[in-house]
């Protein structure tokens, strides 16, 4: 566990951060007549104003803290509630600009470390920089400046260390607040937003914490806004300014050390030796005061004050003024570098390769899962005799290998939803698109699904004596890697359509479980129900195609009895009367005719099954690229 000894040791011995990071463009933040209200579907209720026409600036190379969170995701532009109606004017430099350059200009520290557990803190902070630094920085420049960073931050000695996930212990609560604010400064924001950039720390890291990240600001001119609730007193006094809000309104902002004198003149004096922080916190509540309308009252008088005050005048008129000062060019707005496509997807793809080894929750449990379910599936149907009364069996394991193959894949729902919530992060911080994500995210399944479909042959294709021929084999092993693909394809569909993890399970296992309803085998598309025929017996993966036979199971059956004959057994009565009837055998053409298939299909079907595989992606893609949350 870090102590405050080891936080403080940390950051002294931290250097200035690499100048590459310095902000030259990026003079203020402005925000005019800001409002957030809650509306309600029912038409009879009105909007809960949530933040009612707040106005302030922020300047470069100054840190100012505010106490509420929804201010500061509007003025950092994330996305909200549908229910949320926001209102008023934010400029960086005097001028509007869209929600694309923002990003490109910001990055938002969450106060969730949303990092990645299995990667080590010189990984996170080298892949950030590949995500974001351009081609023209060489790969010995990036590595320097992660080497820098780590010194920067006190986080040298911690280098090579996990990061941590739930199975293996990783670094502190500090270390990881450290890391998540290196790994956005490294891609060269010019405005960064901390929500609540002490969380989680006891008092002397997190004077520590603002103390080093107050010392950034100045030496490289960001601007920053930070949210915080309750600092400690010599964390409040490190802060230059702070906006205080009650009910959504504003009751102060100006200097920290200006905030006594204020409160004192409005006839609410801060006392001597208690956190002014507390102190304010509970002037501003009405929540848990005796005497609510009383509170209320106070709350109205210090609303009052305020927009009568020096303060707020100056405020105005710096923000009259700003209006009428000429707005700076866009090209003079300096975004952060990014890197090309191409090396995105790279980086994203070994990013992803390295989680997928050390994370045994990504594939590690899922091949042993695989592994037991062909271990029962080839001591089931232990075996089987080339004889008529095997036939059976024979179909019936075909059936439960594709069917419960791609069933199984239910279980990528967590390890896609942990991809896609970084996904979301980086996406918000303008790091790289829907595009980049999806391709990096099935190119990186594709070794680990072959693997997984070619393990469970080896294992249940020979204990259950399927067609014993090389080609036979690896036609299977065809058929369940393509049968994989497309069952991880729904389950990407259906997290990104419902990125809730009970949800997107749910709702994958029930298309599984409808398309093994209606596919054909348990019951006959001949007698099957008109409306489940002709609505999703087509669209099956597993079981469908025009001829009313299957893409995966019908691929199976030919590649076993296309070219395989059994015996009839003692008294040469044959189950399927076929041209080998005399010689007491029966020819395995003879079973596809009995169920309705036919040869020389393979290639249609394959073609129909990737073009549904395509289909899954490319809605996955959609959906994705539309959502922001």
């Amino acid at each position: 566990m870090e102590t405050p000894q080891d936080t403080m040791s940390d950051l002294e011995n931290g250097a200035g951060l690499p100048g590459a990071h310095s902000n030259s463009t990026v003079n203020k933040l402005s925000w005019k007549s800001i409002s957030v209200s809650s509306s309600s579907r029912a038409k009879d209720v009105k909007p809960t104003p949530i933040i009612s026409n707040v106005d302030g600036i922020a300047m470069a190379g100054r840190f100012p803290q505010c106490m509420k969170t929804t201010l500061l995701n509007v003025l950092a532009r994330r996305g909200g509630s549908r229910t949320l109606q926001v209102s008023g004017n934010l400029c960086v430099n005097n001028r509007t600009v869209s929600r694309s350059q923002f990003q490109a200009i910001s990055s938002y520290v969450e106060q969730e470390d949303a990092l990645i557990g299995s990667l080590t803190v010189r990984e996170t902070l080298n892949f950030a920089a590949r995500l974001s630094l351009p081609s023209s920085v060489s790969k010995p420049e990036r590595l320097a400046r992660v080497e820098e960073m780590l010194t920067s931050f006190g986080l040298r000695e911690q280098a090579d260390t996990l990061v941590g996930t739930p199975i293996r212990k990783g670094i502190s609560g500090g270390q990881k607040r450290r890391l998540s604010i290196a790994s956005l400064l490294i891609t060269g924001p010019k405005i960064l937003f901390l929500d609540e950039p002490t969380s989680g720390l006891d008092s002397t890291a997190s004077f520590e914490v603002i103390k080093y990240l107050k010392k950034v600001v100045r030496q490289h001119q960001l601007t920053v806004i930070a949210s915080i609730h309750q600092p400690s007193t010599a964390t409040f006094d490190l802060f230059d300014k702070l906006l205080l809000l009650s009910a959504g309104r504003t009751c102060y902002f100006g200097p920290v050390v200006d905030t006594r004198s204020y409160m004192e003149s409005r006839g609410s004096p801060i006392p001597y030796y208690i956190n002014p922080a507390e102190f304010l916190l509970d002037l501003t509540s009405s929540d848990f005061a005796d005497d609510s309308d009383e509170a209320n009252a106070s709350i109205t008088r210090l609303h009052s004050d305020w927009e009568k005050s020096e303060n707020a005048g100056q405020i105005a008129s710096s923000l009259q003024l700003s209006s009428n000062e000429k707005p700076v060019p866009d090209r003079q707005l300096e975004a952060k570098a990014h890197a090309n496509f191409p090396v995105v997807v790279l980086a994203l793809l070994h990013r992803s390769f390295i989680k997928s080894y050390r994370d045994v929750v990504a594939y590690g449990i899922r091949l042993a899962m695989y592994i037991g379910l062909a271990i029962m599936m080839g001591t089931v149907w232990l075996r089987l005799p080339e004889t008529q009364s095997s036939i059976g069996p024979f179909t019936n394991a075909i059936f439960f290998g594709s069917a419960f193959m791609s069933f199984m894949a239910v279980a990528y729902v967590p390890a896609f939803l942990e991809d896609r919530a970084t996904f979301i992060k980086e996406r918000a911080n303008g790091l790289y698109g829907a595009t980049a994500f999806m391709i990096s995210n099935f190119l990186i399944g594709l070794p680990y699904l072959f693997l997984i479909s070619l393990v469970f042959s080896i294992i249940a294709y020979w204990l259950n004596n399927f067609r014993p021929s090389a080609s036979a084999f690896f036609t299977w092993v065809m058929w369940l890697f393509l049968d994989l693909l497309a069952g991880e394809s729904l389950v990407v569909l259906m997290s990104s359509l419902f990125p809730n993890f009970v949800i997107a399970l749910a709702l994958t296992a029930f298309a599984n479980g409808l398309w093994m309803s209606v596919g054909g085998f348990l019951v006959s598309p001949k007698v099957l129900n008109v409306f489940w025929r002709y609505v999703f017996h087509y669209i099956d993966y597993t079981n469908a195609d025009k001829c009313q036979q299957s893409y995966v199971f019908q691929g199976m059956m030919v590649n076993e009895f296309a070219h395989r004959t059994y015996s009839c057994g003692e008294g040469c009565h044959c189950m399927y009367l076929t041209e080998l009837a005399p010689q007491c055998r029966i020819d395995g053409k003879g079973v596809l005719a009995q169920y309705g298939y036919e040869e020389g299909k393979t290639g249609e079907w394959v073609g129909i099954l990737l073009a549904i595989l395509v289909v899954y992606r490319l809605l996955g893609w959609l959906v994705t690229h539309l959502r922001s949350t």
